[in-house]
């Protein structure tokens, strides 16, 4: 089994189909103009980040922006309107990050567009939590034939999965 990284919990709170594909790498997000839009103002919104922060991998996840004298996590996302799956897809490092001794880590979302930004914190509730989230990823992608339902929200348009799920429509 592989190991489970952020992108499969952004994807397990925002659609479980969109995870169940990925995790089986059925990637369509080079095809996304969103995506494409999002990767460039990750390159362009603070040219002088990649000087200041540094780039670490831990746990099988990627985080790009991370301040390791601060212990400060740096999220940058192209707008809020996933929100719920982006905190939890922060909270996530943070408890990647507490896993592997780093103590009282924290995290900045950052909306450039929005000229806004979030304060992120592990609670004691999130460390109870996400043990048990990824019991239920594990479970879920061990069903090797049942691709979960289309779920049909109002952001499904924008995900660049969208023709892929709703092809025979």
């Amino acid at each position: 089994m592989k190991p489970l990284t952020a992108t499969h919990v952004k994807y397990f709170h925002l659609c479980q189909r969109k995870l169940w594909l990925f995790d089986r790498d059925v990637w369509m997000e080079h095809t996304s103009e969103a995506v494409a839009a999002g990767e460039l103002l990750h390159q362009t919104a603070y040219p002088q980040r990649a000087e200041r922060y540094r780039e670490i991998s831990i746990g099988g996840s990627r985080i790009d922006f991370y301040d390791p004298q601060r212990k400060v996590v740096h999220e940058l996302k192209k707008s809020n309107k996933m929100e719920a799956s982006n905190v939890a897809q922060v909270k996530y490092y943070l408890w990647l990050l507490e896993a592997h001794g780093v103590e009282g880590p924290t995290a900045i979302l950052e909306y450039p567009k929005l000229r806004q930004t979030q304060a992120v914190d592990l609670t004691a509730e999130d460390r109870a939590r996400i043990p048990g989230e990824l019991a239920a990823m594990r479970t879920l992608l061990a069903d090797e034939t049942t691709c979960p339902p289309v779920i049909n929200k109002p952001f499904c348009k924008q995900c660049a999965y969208y023709e892929f799920c709703y092809v025979a429509e």
